[in-house]
């Protein structure tokens, strides 16, 4: 049953930013194992230690109640949960009533098969999580991905009426050559595009620091070629957009190392264990599974207010040689 709502005072952390967006993990589980986000041999959740859709949606039905109206659902990869249209559709039917937004971010791989219920449901637009475009490059960074299952699946998604932004981790020495021509591809093909800085999560069994591209110095690069004008435009999330002259689209930047972005942090994330996580950068979180299958509903009540009053004013990323990863956990876990 969808809870109803009849007033939403908005949630506001004990800094007083409003708290409006949700993010939830549906799975820890992927069919990629990207180089900056995962381990090569990764252990994960029994499944009894996994939410149940069921418990999931009423969280968010719960969390809609008190004030979220914008919800993306993440993973891992989100399309590899069985039955997932089940969940998007139940917390689609919030959409216009409580509800602005629910969006979803997925590698791609299986948009082939569920673009169009996305749609059907309510979904208006996704991220699509595309690092490269050549072949063997993507199957490096993805240990072992088809780019042909993404490129079909964004087809799928355009035929099915979804807005596209494709989000590009820059890494240094693997696809700093590629951020131009996938910014004029996104052009011609009239998808967004956001660059994201790698984040110092979990042990990859990789250094990052290798890797690690400032977004000042690819701004840099694009303004070379190419007039960016920044833009007042947010999607609810860290990035900062620009137009980019004579393309039409939005570029997007994600600096959580070069320029903080957590001063007006309006986001918390759920995982699929019922963790919320405050912060993406900081361990500490609080138990909603426990409460929910031990108390019911009512038990979580009093633990969102506690989550606002423990969200920390910034995340503490740093990376060097020999610098700790900021969390254990994967940015799997928690989907960045």
């Amino acid at each position: 049953m969808v809870m109803a709502a009849p007033s939403r005072v908005p949630m506001t952390d004990g800094l007083g930013r409003r708290i409006s967006y949700l993010r939830i993990s549906v799975t820890d589980r992927c069919d990629l194992r990207c180089r900056y986000c995962m381990a090569e041999r990764m252990q994960f959740l029994p499944k009894n230690q996994v939410l149940t859709l069921e418990e999931i949606a009423l969280l968010a039905d719960l969390f809609v109640a008190r004030g979220i109206d914008r919800i993306r659902l993440t993973g891992g990869e989100p399309l590899i949960r069985r039955d997932i249209g089940d969940l998007v559709r139940r917390i689609g039917r919030h959409l216009g009533a409580g509800l602005n937004e629910l969006t979803l971010t997925t590698n791609g791989t299986r948009l082939t098969e569920h673009a169009a219920m996305l749609a059907d449901s309510g979904v208006r637009r996704i991220n699509v999580s595309l690092d490269s475009r050549d072949p063997a490059r993507f199957a490096h960074v993805t240990r072992g991905g088809r780019i042909e299952q993404v490129l079909d699946g964004l087809d799928a998604a355009r035929a099915a009426g979804l807005a596209i932004k494709i989000n590009m981790v820059a890494l240094k020495g693997v696809n700093d050559d590629e951020i131009l021509p996938m910014l004029r591809w996104c052009g011609e093909q009239g998808f967004d595009l956001t660059l994201i800085e790698t984040m110092p999560l979990g042990d990859t069994g990789e250094d990052r620091t290798d890797h690690y591209l400032p977004l000042t110095q690819v701004a840099d690069m694009i303004r070379a070629d190419h007039m960016l004008t920044p833009l007042d435009h947010r999607t609810g999330g860290p990035a900062r957009y620009h137009a980019v002259d004579g393309m039409g689209i939005k570029l997007g930047l994600i600096t959580p190392l070069t320029q903080n972005f957590c001063a007006d942090c309006n986001r918390i994330r759920m995982t699929c264990e019922g963790k919320i996580f405050m912060c993406l950068g900081h361990e500490d979180h609080v138990d909603f599974k426990t409460a929910l299958r031990e108390g019911s509903l009512p038990a979580v009540q009093p633990l969102i207010d506690r989550a606002l009053r423990l969200k920390p004013a910034a995340h503490d990323f740093r990376i060097g040689t020999g610098i700790s990863a900021a969390t254990q956990r994967h940015m799997s876990v928690t989907g960045g």
